[in-house]
């Protein structure tokens, strides 16, 4: 919990830093030729006494800022397909482009409106899995039943474990210790393990992916605005890095085919599941090339230049535990990725 809110800390010097010398013009060359954001939920802020996945989310309130806060910066917005020719252009406009993974409800609830005011063009990225309500959100799941509960059962080797989470301290320790669990080992089988531990504890795993996303009706009804596009999310969010190479384009093509049935064409940009180093490898981003994704986008942090190869495109990502304008524009101008040395 301390390194959390000692790292937390250092973000936000460094965002104060970034602040700072972009209001004074430092460093310019920084912010290259834009940037894609990323978000998850969009939704009024809803108080809980355990909320793990609070980076995950903003309010709109908060979106409708980074727009304005964009805008008055110079940029302009542009839908994420555009994106590789307007890298390949001469034109010096930084621009922006926003992206929503999952696909939650709330993109349509709430983020939709915010968007359509400003006239900003936005992609969604879903799983098939989530739409079709066979694969669970984990991470959500997770954070409800250590909110609910003051202990956890989980089987981490061949015996099923009881954590204690009667305070925050232990619930974050728990969720820490599974989150890491699934990463580690075959997340198959890890995930579906915490599927049968929820069952039992009484939560509905799949049930909370029915609440929480968008099904076929749903984003048949989100596409309906002009603004919106939706791409490729693979089919299980599993990190690709971890699997082999026919088991990557199934999910891959999958995916774009899932897609495809509900907008009628076969979608051209994708979201790598997590997008960090040691999720997506470089063989993930030839497959995305091979199976004609012409944008492909990670989760690594960072701002757009004309050299930036579009099967592994940085994306800047709107956090909730930093909802102030003036971190909008620190983030944006990429001077903290410069000095951290990831772009």
């Amino acid at each position: 919990m301390l390194k959390k809110v000692a790292k937390r800390a250092a973000i936000t010097g460094g965002l104060e830093f970034a602040r700072v010398a972009n209001a004074a013009g430092l460093m310019r060359q920084a912010r290259g030729r834009g940037a894609i954001f990323t978000l998850h939920h969009v939704r009024p802020k809803k108080p809980r006494a355990f909320a793990p996945n609070a980076h995950l989310e903003i309010t709109p309130e908060f979106l409708d800022t980074a727009i304005c806060r964009l805008k008055s910066d110079g940029y302009h917005f542009i839908a994420l397909d555009a994106l590789p020719a307007h890298l390949a252009s001469n034109d010096p406009q930084p621009v922006a482009a926003f992206t929503l993974d999952d696909g939650y409800r709330n993109n349509l609830d709430h983020a939709a409106p915010v968007f359509s005011r400003h006239g900003v063009p936005f992609t969604v990225f879903v799983a098939g899995g989530f739409i079709d309500r066979t694969d669970i959100l984990w991470w959500e799941v997770l954070a409800d039943l250590l909110e609910q509960h003051a202990s956890l059962k989980f089987q981490f080797d061949k015996e099923i474990e009881t954590l204690p989470a009667a305070t925050l301290q232990q619930k974050q320790a728990a969720f820490d210790r599974i989150a890491a669990f699934i990463h580690a080992i075959d997340e198959t089988t890890a995930v579906d393990r915490l599927k049968v531990m929820a069952d039992l504890q009484g939560t509905d795993a799949l049930k909370l992916t029915a609440d929480l996303t968008l099904d076929d009706a749903g984003l048949r009804t989100l596409i309906e605005n002009p603004l919106a596009s939706l791409g490729a999310h693979t089919i299980t969010h599993r990190a690709l890095a971890r699997l082999t190479d026919d088991a990557v384009r199934t999910e891959m093509d999958r995916s774009a085919v899932r897609v495809e049935r509900i907008t009628g064409h076969r979608p051209v940009s994708i979201a790598y599941p997590y997008g960090y180093a040691g999720t997506v490898s470089p063989r993930d981003h030839r497959l995305a090339r091979e199976l004609g994704f012409t944008t492909a986008v990670t989760t690594q942090p960072g701002t757009l230049t004309g050299t930036t190869d579009t099967a592994s495109l940085p994306r800047i990502s709107l956090n909730g535990h930093f909802q102030k304008a003036g971190y909008v524009s620190a983030l944006a101008s990429g001077i903290a990725f410069k000095l951290m040395g990831t772009r």
